[in-house]
């Protein structure tokens, strides 16, 4: 294996040196197989659904019951499978909208979104915590991109005013259900601000399906807020339906436009027989739980407001850190204690933070909140 002097004289130095840069700004990642003995408080599954092998059972005999177990190809063509369209048909009429189009994950369902929708003279106006797909897409249209304070539906409403579009412009709004390093809930009043200027409202619900409303469907129904034509919802089939995937949920022409023009569903596999089989059998199963999952959840939040003194509304704690290498240090003293949190640090987010989620039936939640409350009074 050639050295890192020798790699330094190649094409590949540039990365090299960057790499180098990003480890002295204490921001270096790298992938890592944990324990899976670990007391998982990291993880996006928040209704521990990943470990319930019942659903891993029922989905196996859901897609054995075909002669094909694998999509074969993009949707267009002939890898939609009578699996994709059952779930669709459910996940829609579940939710109150019209159609539902399965995507690859939660990443495409946004790159297809805002790269095939916004046009020539649009606005599109995304919340400046909007999830780094939407951003990313952004640059493959031709709209106006605006990007308003967060969760502040008077500057959004100043910037729509601000902005003028064409005669035949339309405004597109990018937000966000529950946003992921905050736990923060969508300022119901952006949806109000939507249909004052007839905007396509975008609601990313990746983490608020599952934890919120009623029947936990997310912020739409917390907020008991009935879909219209302008209103679009994604939902991600990899955080608390314990699989791996998207949907997209909208208006009939806003799913026959997507099936048309979303380049990400267009040329690329149809998503996974088996992922959304999986996801299927998830949400079934938390529907006919609803009470008992609505139960943990609340007890959940009462034991963080009885430790921490924290009121969360979503499933995201966030404790804020003085430095990168303060919050790797902590991280990595309860990975010794037997427990795992993300440590999550610039540029993914402005302050350096412990994300720590709350996930249902995990053991040995009491006991990090009062290892958490300690560290804190020991001056976090």
């Amino acid at each position: 294996m050639e050295n890192l002097e020798l790699r330094e004289n190649t094409s590949s130095s540039f990365y090299l040196k960057e790499l180098k840069a990003i480890k002295r700004a204490n921001r270096y990642r790298n992938r890592v197989v944990f324990d899976e003995n670990l007391k998982d408080f990291a993880s996006n599954d928040y209704l521990g659904l990943s470990r319930k092998k019942k659903l891993l059972k029922k989905a196996y005999r859901r897609v054995k019951r075909y002669k094909f177990h694998s999509p074969k190809a993009s949707t267009l063509v002939n890898g939609y499978h009578p699996i994709h369209q059952e779930f669709e048909k459910y996940v829609a009429k579940l939710n109150g909208f019209e159609k539902a189009l399965c995507v690859g994950s939660g990443f495409l369902a946004n790159l297809s979104i805002f790269e095939a929708l916004p046009r020539r003279g649009d606005l599109l106006l995304f919340d400046e915590e909007f999830h780094a797909s939407g951003l990313l897409a952004c640059e493959l249209n031709e709209a106006k991109v605006v990007k308003f304070l967060h969760n502040d539906a008077k500057d959004l409403e100043k910037k729509i005013k601000e902005y003028k579009i064409t005669k035949n412009g339309r405004v597109i709004i990018g937000v966000e259900g529950v946003y992921s390093m905050s736990g923060d809930l969508i300022n119901p009043e952006i949806f109000n601000i939507a249909d004052k200027y007839q905007a396509l409202l975008v609601v990313d619900e990746a983490h608020s399906v599952g934890v919120l409303g009623k029947n936990l469907l997310g912020v739409f129904e917390y907020f008991d807020i009935k879909p219209k034509t302008n209103h679009i919802k994604m939902g991600t089939l990899g955080k608390a339906l314990g699989s791996y995937g998207a949907y997209v949920l909208s208006s009939n022409e806003i799913y026959d436009f997507l099936c048309n023009r979303a380049k990400a569903t267009i040329y690329t596999t149809a998503p996974s027989v088996f992922d959304i089989a999986l996801a299927y059998e998830g949400l079934l199963y938390i529907q006919k739980n609803i009470n008992k999952y609505k139960k943990f959840i609340r007890n959940r939040k009462q034991k963080i407001k009885k430790i921490l003194h924290q009121n969360i509304k979503s499933l995201i704690l966030v404790i804020e850190i003085k430095s990168s290498v303060d919050a790797l240090k902590i991280k990595e003293k309860l990975l010794q204690k037997g427990f795992l949190v993300g440590a999550i640090r610039p540029p993914t987010v402005n302050k350096p933070i412990l994300r720590i989620i709350p996930r249902i039936k995990e053991k040995g939640f009491g006991k990090i909140l009062k290892i958490i409350k300690n560290e804190i009074s020991n001056g976090l």
